[in-house]
């Protein structure tokens, strides 16, 4: 039985792991979860699935919650929280479902501890690659299984392959909420409109990083990251039906491909189960013959301005990424706020990265570093367009 602690329990990636473990308990035990706000949800879960350690995001919620189920353990909360149920608690597999930079300190825990980390955590690679890469030499049979569906889809397409065999990586989008669309349109979407993903159902911020495309430009550093494939070497493309979540082009002119219905079940049991693959009820299926016009087109990268910056930030690599990502967080937050407009997210970026006096990770000190300037940029994003 394998033994799973999941960080962001409540967030859509949560809970469908959940459900994948609810429908086959005989292969796995969740010993913990963490939540932030969703309190309500929380502890359903805790009722359920009886963790013997969480985190939660205030400390009176702690304090509650110890009240209320006196079977647990032990109750992380702050800042330090998430790497402290990390290093602490007794898990084969870590799901690292957060959204944001909170999740780099729990990761670099489960590295350290030698354990698998399914990935669905892009800051972690965006912001700190280089160091993750460089912990996981160190740490030899830690490993990273990722579980966005597109790098999941690159994953298992190289399989089997070696690398010098690669010419190049795609990565699919749908085109986000506003494919089509022009400038002017942008100018004035809402908030409502963003989250309106026609293929998807996600968490709020990934949507909005979807309709900028923003996500497909923290995917292709994280691509970089994961895989050792050079920038020129990695291609963006739109595909409308969410069918290819992504596909690796080889040197012999073949292109291996994933292929499945839009969920995100799949890559999540897979991060489970490798390098094996397991049935589970909850899973659907493709229907080929009714999956019957799969289409291909270029990105509007001069309207969806977040691939290129996203190409820019990872080419000058340093602590460059992390003020990409850092910046975008922000960005994204405001918009959410309804505090900027649409198009406010790719100003808020490119200032940041334009006035940012690049640092070098190649150091005992990257970790803090990179903390640091994650701070420090959103810092003065909000000291400069929050209102």
């Amino acid at each position: 039985m394998k033994k799973i602690l999941i960080l962001g329990s409540t967030g859509s990636i949560g809970t469908n792991a959940l459900e994948l473990i609810r429908n086959n308990r005989e292969h796995y035990q969740v010993i913990g979860i963490s939540g932030n706000k969703n309190i309500e949800l929380l502890k359903k879960q805790i009722e359920e699935f009886k963790p013997t350690s969480i985190y939660v995001g205030s400390e009176q919620d702690a304090l509650n919650l110890k009240k209320e189920y006196p079977f647990l353990k032990e109750i992380y909360f702050g800042e330090n929280g998430l790497a402290e149920l990390s290093k602490n608690s007794d898990y084969d597999i870590i799901l690292t479902a957060v959204s944001g930079a909170i999740g780099i300190d729990a990761t670099v825990e489960a590295i350290k501890r030698e354990k698998r980390i399914a990935l669905a955590n892009k800051e972690t690679m965006v912001s700190a690659g280089a160091y993750i890469n460089k912990l996981l030499k160190e740490y030899p049979k830690a490993e990273i299984v990722p579980v966005d569906s597109e790098h999941s889809a690159l994953f298992q397409s190289l399989q089997g392959f070696k690398k010098e065999n690669v010419k190049k990586l795609i990565i699919t989008a749908s085109g986000g909420t506003f494919r089509g669309k022009d400038l002017a349109y942008l100018e004035n979407v809402t908030v409502e409109q963003a989250l309106k993903h026609p293929n998807w159902s996600m968490g709020k911020k990934i949507t909005i990083d979807s309709s900028t495309l923003v996500n497909k430009g923290l995917e292709v550093i994280e691509a970089h990251e994961l895989f050792n494939v050079d920038y020129d070497n990695i291609e963006v493309i739109v595909h409308p039906q969410s069918i290819v979540h992504s596909m690796v082009e080889y040197v012999d002119g073949s292109i291996i491909a994933q292929m499945g219905v839009a969920n995100m079940k799949t890559p999540i049991l897979y991060a489970f189960t490798y390098p094996e693959k397991e049935f589970n009820s909850s899973i659907n299926f493709l229907n080929l013959i009714k999956t019957n016009n799969l289409t291909f087109e270029e990105p509007d990268r001069k309207t969806f301005k977040g691939i290129d910056l996203a190409y820019r930030a990872g080419k000058i690599g340093g602590t460059m990424p992390t003020v990409f990502n850092a910046s975008n967080e922000v960005a994204v937050e405001l918009f959410m706020k309804k505090k900027i407009k649409f198009l406010d997210v790719y100003r808020i970026i490119e200032e940041a990265m334009n006035s940012h006096q690049i640092l070098s990770l190649n150091t005992d000190n990257a970790l803090n570093i990179i903390k640091e300037v994650d701070r420090e940029t959103r810092k003065k994003v909000r000291e400069q367009w929050e209102r």
